[in-house]
C-alpha cells in the first residue's frame, strides 16, 4: 500500500545521555531562515517561525542550555537543521509501561483488549515463575554433550500457576472460560509455536482461542487445561482497582506493549535484535533496538496538529499548538517481505543471536502498520539508514 503520509512541519529529537538534541523544520514553513528562533521557556522549548510559536514542554530535569542552538549553514533537502544542547540531571528511567508485572497471591482480572469484556476473573497465583529464554531449545544442543534431556517435556502451569514467557504467559483455565472464550481447530489458523516451551512436533496446530464477544484472536489452547494469551491480545488489572476498562486504543497500546518488552530485555539480557514472527515462525520484522533515551515531539502542520510521538497513535489537537516530549524507544527495522532485502533477512535467521518475538499474524501486520506510519513522517534524511526504516515508539 503506498503511503499517503507527509514530513512533519517540525520534528524535535533529543538525546538525554548525549545531552543534544536535533530540531528539523520543513522548508517550506519559512522563507529565510533568519525568520526561524529557538529559545528556552519554563522547561520546555518555544521555537519561533513566520507561521507563529509552537512549544515542547520537557519532562522534568531537562532544560535547553539557553543559546546553544546551531543552525546548519545550508538548508538540506527536508528543510533546517537545528541542533541542540540539553542539560539533563538524570536520565528518565525505563517504566513498566501498560503491561501489568503479575505478582503472587494477588488477584487479576483479565480483558480482551479490542473490545474491553472480562475474559478470566479473580485468578490468584500461587507462583509466577519466568520460561527460559525464547530460543532456549536452539541452544540446547552446545549446552549438552548427550541426547537433548528436554526433549518431549512440557513446561506448563499447575492449576495455582501462570508461566510468563516473552509476549505471552500460560495459564490454566476457570469455569469462566467457557463464557468468555471459543476456540477453533481451523487448517486456515497459523501453526502456534510451543517448541520453545513444550518440545512439541513441528507441525501439529493447536487450537486458537477467540475472544467469544469480537472474536479477536486472544493465543492458543495448548493443552485441554492450559491457555497461552498473547500480552499484545489482553489487558491485566487487578481485582482491587475501582474501574476495570480497556485503557487505551489498540495501536497505542500495542506501541507501548512493543516498547515494554524491548526495554525489559535490553536491559535485563542485553538483547538489541529481534525478529517479530508469526507463530509458525515466519518472520515479519526484523528489529534493531537502537537507543531507549530519546524524547521526541512533532507539529504536523496542519491545524496546529501536534504529536508526543510520530506514530499514528495518540494524535490530540492543541489549540496552543503545544505538546509533551514523550520518552520513547528508537528502532532500526526490516520488513521481512521485501524481496530485495532478503539478503539481509536471511542472515538475521541465521543469526543466533537474534532473539524471536511470537506474536499473532494480525498483530504482526498492526505493527509493521505502526512503525511505516511512522517513518512516513520523518525528515527523509533521518528516516533512513543504510538498508533500514528508522521508527520510535513511545514507552
Amino acid at each position: 500500500m503506498e503511503s499517503t503520509k507527509q514530513q512533519d512541519l517540525i520534528f524535535l529529537e533529543l538525546r538525554q545521555r548525549l545531552q543534544s538534541g536535533l530540531l528539523v523544520i520543513r522548508s517550506d514553513a519559512f522563507e529565510d531562515k533568519a525568520e526561524v528562533n529557538v529559545t528556552s521557556g519554563d522547561s520546555a522549548i518555544d521555537i519561533h517561525i513566520p507561521d507563529g510559536g509552537y512549544q515542547v514542554k520537557l519532562i522534568p530535569g531537562v532544560s535547553l542550555v539557553e543559546g546553544s542552538w546551531q543552525k546548519s549553514p545550508e538548508l538540506n533537502a527536508d528543510g533546517l537543521h537545528v541542533r541542540l544542547r540539553l542539560r539533563v540531571d538524570q536520565p528518565s528511567e525505563a517504566s513498566d509501561g501498560v503491561t501489568v508485572r503479575l505478582k503472587e497471591q494477588e488477584e487479576y482480572r483479565f480483558l480482551c483488549q479490542s473490545c474491553g469484556a472480562t475474559l478470566l476473573k479473580e485468578k490468584v497465583f500461587r507462583r509466577v515463575l519466568p520460561l527460559p529464554n525464547g530460543n532456549w531449545n536452539a541452544l540446547v544442543g552446545d549446552w549438552c554433550c548427550h541426547p537433548d534431556p528436554f526433549a518431549n517435556k512440557k513446561l506448563l502451569p499447575k492449576e495455582d500457576e501462570c508461566l510468563t514467557g516473552d509476549t505471552y504467559f500460560l495459564l490454566t483455565r476457570d469455569s469462566s472460560c467457557d463464557h468468555s472464550l471459543t476456540q477453533q481447530d481451523d487448517p486456515s489458523c497459523s501453526n502456534l509455536d510451543t517448541s520453545r516451551y513444550s518440545g512439541k512436533t513441528a507441525g501439529r496446530r493447536n487450537p486458537v482461542v477467540f475472544c467469544k464477544k469480537c472474536s479477536a484472536v486472544l493465543g492458543e489452547a495448548v493443552t485441554t487445561d492450559v491457555l497461552k494469551l498473547f500480552v499484545s491480545e489482553v489487558v491485566m488489572r487487578r481485582s482491587e482497582d475501582e474501574e476495570v476498562t480497556v485503557p487505551q486504543r489498540r495501536l497505542q497500546f500495542l506501541e507501548r506493549v512493543l516498547a515494554s518488552r524491548l526495554l525489559e530485555l535490553s536491559s535485563a539480557q542485553s538483547i538489541f535484535r529481534f525478529s517479530i514472527q508469526t507463530p509458525d515462525g515466519q518472520s515479519v520484522i526484523m528489529l534493531w533496538l537502537l537507543n531507549t533515551d530519546t524524547l521526541i515531539a512533532s507539529f504536523s502542520g496542519t491545524d496546529g496538529g501536534s504529536n508526543g510521538l510520530i506514530s499514528s497513535s495518540g494524535r490530540h489537537l492543541d489549540e496552543h499548538r503545544s505538546c509533551q516530549a514523550a520518552s520513547s524507544v528508537k528502532v532500526l527495522y526490516l520488513p521481512c517481505a521485501h524481496t530485495q532485502l532478503q539478503e539481509a533477512v536471511a542472515a538475521w535467521e541465521k543469526d543466533i543471536s537474534v532473539h524471536p518475538l511470537v506474536l499473532p499474524r494480525s498483530t504482526c501486520d498492526e505493527l509493521l502498520q505502526l512503525l511505516t506510519s511512522c517513518t512516513d513522517t520523518l525528515p527523509p534524511s533521518l528516516s533512513s539508514m543504510n538498508s533500514y526504516q528508522v521508527a520510535y515508539l513511545k514507552r
